[in-house]
């Protein structure tokens, strides 16, 4: 990921990143501030305090990143994308792990500080310089500063949504959305988790609008976790003395089933000689042939008498040995079955505490759900006027509704080129705005046509017409709405799940007609090889040694 070694440069700064500064400063009432001397954050545009982040908003137009919280924006900031080549695909996506000293390892031990992945082949957002024009590799450089601070406000699964425009999701209700089915005692959760409610989330029956189902759920989960995981690491402290008893009685069981072996061999190929004999005195014609043939029968007979023998006097000594191995052995596989057992468990219950993650495609009718970047399950679903355009929308559940069953929903939409870009000139403009991704120059209409900066909002009206043509089976939408909390999302999309999908990954959706070359130069790798790979995404770049890439993988796991 070479998205390190570009100068800082005055002349280059848009003009559209200081008129955003000065408006936020504006707005929050800079000389109170001033008056307090107290230092105005440059990229916040609340003056409430922030909640957890939510939702990640890139515009590529714009060359800025908006960060929402469940009441709406709290912090933007100047990027810089993927240059031409390597652009940063708009699509849909999420942060797949975190590491806040991040390095190339092969490639000039660049510092990605405050690295946020949001694929396995090396795109990311971190903290860079910015020139005030597209310049990295594929990912999406921030100010130092605010990488750092935004570290500290996200979680692995928010999503980030990487647009043309500069967009911002409003809020939306309709049918189709999920509601949350209360958790019931039969799930053997709620009852046992009563004790736990304060210590685990808080005092009292619920916590900070939280309901106290949903609070008692959590509590009784995180309590399975911790005890699963608990059991897991007694179990295997356990195996260890079976596993050095099966080591060390191996190679005696080895040295014993060669011998073995051998010995088996051997009567093997003595009771072939005495078939021989037998063949041979069959056809013996004359006395002199039969009499010759009797006595390699005889000669036989006992070479095999004697391979017995010893057979019998191997297997006596050597299967005791491999019996005592076998035993040790059954018995480690016993208890790391065991052990595996409760690591599942813990992993399970961890997963419940997830988010549900749910994506509908037009392009394959399906349905896929997705919880802690592991597939649950997927089915059919009817979408109207299959052959018209659905379009691309990301609804968030973003919290509780007020009788603590309904969820509070935004939605985003993206589209390809803006209405910017419908001409032949724009479309020319269009290209000589990606050609300043490898030099910036002064350009004679201007930077991209993002406004001022302030993000336009979503229309709501064609994401709820989307929503519209769709049908989910009642079984299913009664089984995603009892996964349902703050932060689940419903994509909806006429594009099918990009190949990057798959193991410990979130759905990552990709708008065809974008440019996509920071992935097309980038195959999927495994995400166990992530700090080996993103310096090797640094290497990769280089053109005269680039290589094939040992990973790749189909929608649902597989490499």
């Amino acid at each position: 990921m070479r998205c390190v070694g570009v100068t800082r440069s005055r002349r280059a700064v848009p003009a559209f990143a200081a008129v955003a500064m000065i408006a936020a400063l504006g707005a929050a009432g800079p000389a109170a501030s001033k008056e307090r001397g107290e230092k105005r954050d440059p990229y916040s545009v609340t003056t409430r305090d922030p909640g957890p982040a939510m939702l990640a908003v890139v515009s590529l137009e714009a060359q800025r990143v908006t960060i929402y919280d469940a009441q709406g924006a709290i912090l933007s900031a100047p990027v810089s994308s993927g240059q031409t080549n390597y652009e940063t695909p708009v699509g849909i996506y999420s942060i797949l792990q975190k590491n806040a000293e991040h390095y190339s390892n092969i490639y000039d031990n660049a510092a990605m500080p405050h690295m946020q992945r949001i694929t396995w082949s090396g795109v990311a957002l971190h903290g860079g310089p910015l020139p005030g024009y597209p310049a990295s590799h594929g990912c999406v450089r921030m100010p130092y500063k605010f990488a750092e601070r935004l570290f500290g406000l996200t979680k692995l699964g928010m999503r980030v949504i990487i647009a043309r425009s500069n967009v911002s999701p409003v809020p939306v209700a309709h049918p189709l959305l999920f509601k949350r089915t209360p958790y019931r005692s039969e799930t053997g959760l709620v009852t046992k988790a009563k004790a736990l409610v304060g210590t685990v989330l808080g005092q009292g029956d619920s916590t900070a609008g939280v309901p106290a189902d949903v609070a008692e759920r959590a509590a009784a989960l995180q309590a399975t976790m911790e005890a699963k995981t608990a059991e897991a690491d007694a179990i295997e402290k356990k195996a260890e003395p079976a596993r050095a008893l099966a080591k060390k009685r191996e190679p005696d069981m080895k040295r014993a089933t060669k011998a073995l072996r051998a010995a088996e061999k051997a009567l093997e190929r003595a009771a072939k000689r005495v078939a021989d004999a037998e063949e041979s005195l069959s056809r013996a014609g004359s006395e002199k042939a039969k009499k010759r043939a009797m006595e390699w029968k005889a000669n036989a007979d006992a070479k095999l008498a004697e391979a017995q023998a010893r057979l019998d006097a191997v297997q006596a000594d050597a299967q005791p040995r491999i019996d005592a191995y076998q035993e040790a052995a059954d018995a480690l596989k016993a208890l790391e079955a065991e052990r595996d057992a409760a690591r599942a468990e813990a992993r399970a219950a961890k997963r419940k505490q997830s988010p549900v993650s749910v994506f509908i495609s037009l392009k394959t009718k399906r349905l896929y759900v997705r919880q802690d970047f592991e597939p649950v399950f997927d089915s059919p679903v009817t979408i109207s006027d299959p052959l018209k355009p659905i379009g691309t929308h990301t609804f968030t559940a973003v919290d509780y509704g007020e009788d603590g069953r309904d969820m509070r929903w935004n939605v985003v939409s993206l589209a390809g080129r803006s209405s910017a870009y419908e001409s032949e000139a724009d479309d020319a403009y269009f290209e000589e705005y990606y050609d300043g991704y490898y030099r910036y120059k002064p350009r004679r209409r201007g930077r991209a046509r993002s406004g001022n900066g302030k993000p336009t909002q979503t229309d709501v009206a064609a994401a709820t017409a989307a929503l519209d043509r769709i049908t989910i089976p009642e079984d299913v939408a009664a089984r995603i709405s009892k996964l349902m909390l703050p932060g689940a999302s419903l994509i909806v999309s006429d594009e099918e799940a990009h190949k990057e999908t798959g193991q410990q990954t979130g759905f990552i959706v990709l708008i065809n007609g974008e440019p996509q070359g920071a992935i097309k130069k980038r195959p999927r790798r495994d995400p166990y090889y992530d700090d080996y790979y993103m310096g090797y995404d640094d290497y990769y770049d280089r053109p005269s040694r680039r290589r094939r890439a040992p990973f790749g993988g189909p929608f649902f796991g597989g490499w």
